[in-house]
This record gives structure tokens, C-alpha cells and sequence, in this order.
């Protein structure tokens, strides 16, 4: 049984031990109350006494949530988030029983890795996203701006030749700013605005959607650098069928909050971990997703480093192109 007091534990981790443990309750409790992943279990003819360790724990094929209703316990969804995906393709989605705990999650991941939201003025450029119902990006990135008290932050859909000018305002006002845009977007803007907007945290969340060639991440931060006269570009990493988003600082090494894990498995042998410095696919473990499934076989390929940081490559082959996350090489 889910209770307040299990979700909070999600949140107040302090140890790796502490993180094992959860994750070994939380399997236990979606091994058996999450159909779909009790299903996939049992096709694989999975003895659930062989988990010991979160090693030992099979992760669902993401692909899963394109044709099933992925839910731990019989509930009716506060909201259901849908992935972008590709046009005529079949997208993922999440159904969401609780949106405090989503919040929650995105909330007190960002200010982990950045402070208060409170505290910046956060300028979207995200039109993809606002074309279409359904996204938890831009469900995300609303509520974060939604936390600054003078809501001088907000979404530029129609009028992003706008979007220099409101930085620059905002700079010179002394407050935080956070640019946060969908590749494609942000290389438009730096070709028609080049702008200096050092001091400004500019944040990419991957995707061309078709708007242009497919580029690596290193000739992507290069144009955006130059351009906008910046040291870094920051990046995000999170999907539709998770709760939790992996944050970079730049040179694209991502984080995760502590209730987040990634692990890379041999892309021939999905039982298999490959040790760090090796590329393989994308394992996660998102204690966040306690309503869903918090085990999760990505199509996206990466590596661990020493540094308890990742990266994110690519994508394998025959899987769809999603709009929000990669940089394909």
C-alpha cells in the first residue's frame, strides 16, 4: 500500500542504502499491484524472489506506454501527459494520479541543482510544445514560473523576436534568468537575435522535430555559445513517461536528484550493466514514478562516467525519434 508517509521518503533520501531499500519496497509493491509490469514479469517467467539487490530488478520497455495504461493501483488520473513523438507515430502516456507529487518532484529536483525557483524569471521558447495537449514539459516549466513572485517569466510562442529585448530588461534589473528552449528554437533565435547574454542560464532540452539536420550536442552548444556570448549551455534531460529530470551544467555531464538512478545496460544483453566509460542503453530508476513504474528500459543510448555523472549519446536505431530530450549522433 501507497501511503503519504511512503511518498515522502521518495524525498528525503540520505544514503545510497537508504535509496536501495525504497527501490526494493517500491518493486515489490509494482511487481505486484502494477498489471502491466506484473504482466512483463511473468512473460519473462521472473521469479520476484530473485530481487536482492536493485541489480537484480528487470526494467519495463518504455515502449510499454505506448499501447498500455502503465498504473500501480486502480485509479482515475488527475491528468495524462503525452509524449510529442513523430508525425503518424503512436506516442506515450503517462497517467498521472497525482499532480502534487509531479510538482513535488520537478520542484525540489530543480532546486537541488539551481536554488529557489522563486528566485528567477524563467523565459520559455517551447513552441512545439504549446501546438499540441498533454505535454509535462510545459506543464513543468509553467509551474516553475509560475513561482517567481513578479511573473515577469513566461512562454513566447508567437513573438520570439521579443525575447532579447526581455532578457536584456530583465538583466539589468539584477534578477536570475533562465532561458529554457527546445534546440531547433534556440538555434533559430541565435541566428536571427545574437545577443550578449552572459549571466543568463540558457537551457536546451534536445529535439529538432524535423526543423532542420539532425547535429551532435558539441556543434549545437558551440552555435549557441558564440552566439549569445555564453560559457556554457545547460541541458535537460526528463520524459513523459518519468517524473524526475536529469540536469547538466554544460559540456553535457547530466545529474540526477537522489531519488533518480541511471544504470547502462549491454545493448546485446539487457540483463547485463556495462561498467562506466562504456555506452550502452539507458536503465532508470525513478522512485518519483511510485504511481506508475519507477523501472524504466529507455531507447536511449549513454554512458556513466567516474564522476557519478552521464551522458546521453543517442538513440538506437529502430526506436522513434522523440522530440524532447536528444541530440542524435
Amino acid at each position: 500500500m501507497i501511503t503519504t508517509k511512503l511518498e515522502n521518503r521518495i524525498f528525503n533520501l540520505n544514503s545510497e542504502g537508504d535509496f536501495s531499500e525504497l527501490a526494493l519496497e517500491i518493486f515489490r509493491l509494482q511487481s505486484d499491484g502494477n498489471r502491466v509490469y506484473s504482466d512483463y514479469l511473468d512473460a519473462l517467467g521472473f521469479d520476484r524472489n530473485l530481487v536482492k539487490t536493485t541489480e537484480n530488478i528487470p526494467f519495463l520497455p518504455i515502449s510499454l506506454f505506448k499501447t498500455k495504461e502503465v498504473k500501480t493501483g486502480d485509479f482515475s488520473p488527475e491528468i495524462i501527459f503525452t509524449s510529442s513523438g513523430t508525425t503518424g507515430s503512436k506516442t506515450s502516456s503517462h497517467y498521472v494520479k497525482k499532480l502534487s507529487l509531479y510538482e513535488r518532484s520537478f520542484v525540489e529536483g530543480f532546486n537541488r541543482f539551481y536554488g529557489d525557483p522563486a528566485e528567477y524569471s524563467i523565459i520559455a521558447l517551447l513552441p512545439s510544445y504549446l501546438e499540441r495537449k498533454g505535454s509535462s514539459l510545459i506543464y513543468m516549466v509553467n509551474k516553475l514560473a509560475a513561482c517567481s513572485p513578479d511573473q515577469s517569466g513566461g512562454f513566447f510562442p508567437e513573438h520570439p523576436d521579443e525575447i532579447p529585448g526581455r532578457l536584456k530588461s530583465l538583466k539589468e534589473k539584477g534578477r536570475k534568468v533562465i532561458l529554457i528552449g527546445v534546440t531547433y528554437a534556440l538555434l533559430e533565435l541565435a541566428g536571427k537575435h545574437p545577443a550578449d547574454l552572459s549571466g543568463i542560464i540558457i537551457v536546451e532540452t534536445g529535439g529538432m522535430k524535423g526543423r532542420g539536420k539532425e547535429m551532435v550536442r558539441e556543434e549545437v552548444h558551440g552555435i549557441l555559445t558564440s552566439a549569445f556570448n555564453c560559457d556554457a549551455i545547460h541541458s535537460e534531460y526528463g520524459m513523459t513517461e518519468l517524473f524526475s529530470q536529469a540536469w547538466s551544467e554544460g559540456d553535457g555531464l547530466f545529474r540526477t536528484p537522489p531519488w533518480m538512478k541511471i544504470f547502462i545496460r549491454d545493448p546485446l544483453d539487457h540483463v547485463d550493466y556495462l561498467e562506466n566509460g562504456r555506452t550502452g542503453g539507458i536503465n532508470i530508476i525513478d522512485l518519483a514514478n511510485i504511481y506508475s513504474c519507477s523501472f524504466i528500459e529507455t531507447a536511449d543510448l549513454g554512458r556513466k562516467n567516474s564522476d557519478t555523472t552521464f551522458e546521453v549519446s543517442g538513440r538506437f536505431d529502430n526506436s522513434d525519434i522523440r522530440g524532447c530530450n536528444l541530440l542524435v549522433i
